[in-house]
């Protein structure tokens, strides 16, 4: 059985003059320790997935559930992490923020609760900063900290909707070496929105690519680890992709 299990999701949302079709009948799965891609371009629908996933929005047709349980809302089954820098408290500290949804949600006591926040803070390499508070943090930074507090909630599934876009280029590098060090000891599962297919293919061993809005499957690359670990393959991998997501619509230009 599937981790998640998403299957003919339609998803719309009203606006002021008019009701969006994000994706149509969008179908995928999920399985345990899986570092699960959704790539596209912007307004195909993969961060409104994301959301609908977290469970802050229901399908207008179709099922997703996690575990064989119908996603009706949020849970502490599933923890998502933002791109924005100001997804932290800023009155508290690292370690009070890393706690917060431990004890929010009455996951531990306090003591054990402070435990395992050190420990992942541990992990994410920020125990010099412990006592910081987010605005003497660089970006990079304030990214580690979200994802060590989405992990100390050991959630499920983990959701990062374009956690780096915002950073420099060589910051984003290492919180992606950063990201795939930490899946490496834990093999947690991380569903990762991003609209960049180099990203997408450091990060994913899976790949779901959708098309232009609204956001319909076009295909899904698997075994990544191994085709793009292959002599010079990572760059023919790359061209692949571009041309399964884009080739139609330049052709029709």
């Amino acid at each position: 059985m599937a981790l998640l299990d998403v299957s003919g999701v339609t998803l719309r949302y009203k606006t002021s003059s008019a009701v969006v079709t994000a994706t149509e009948k969008v179908s995928f799965t999920v399985d345990k320790s899986d570092r699960f891609v959704l790539l596209g371009p912007s307004g195909c629908g993969k961060s409104t997935l994301l959301k609908a996933v977290g469970g802050y929005m229901l399908p207008s047709e179709g099922r997703m559930a996690i575990n064989d349980r119908e996603i009706h809302g949020p849970g502490a089954d599933r923890m998502m992490i933002f791109q924005e820098f100001d997804q932290l408290l800023p009155w508290k500290s690292v370690l009070a923020n890393v706690m917060f949804p431990l004890l929010t949600a009455r996951r531990l006591p306090r003591k054990e609760a402070e435990a395992r926040a050190r420990a992942y803070i541990e992990k994410v390499g920020l125990t010099r900063v412990i006592d910081a508070y987010p605005h003497t943090l660089s970006g990079g930074m304030k990214q580690r900290v979200a994802i060590a507090r989405g992990m100390a909630m050991e959630p499920d599934i983990l959701l990062m909707d374009e956690p780096f876009a915002a950073l420099d280029a060589l910051t984003r590098r290492t919180c992606q070496d950063e990201l795939l060090q930490l899946w490496s000891e834990t093999k947690f599962t991380v569903l990762f929105v991003t609209h960049s297919i180099a990203e997408a293919i450091r990060i994913g061993n899976r790949i779901l690519l959708l098309s232009p809005h609204p956001g319909r499957v076009k295909a899904e690359v698997v075994d990544v680890d191994r085709v793009s670990n292959e002599d010079g393959s990572a760059g023919r991998l790359e061209k692949e992709i571009h041309d399964l997501l884009f080739a139609q619509a330049e052709t029709a230009h």
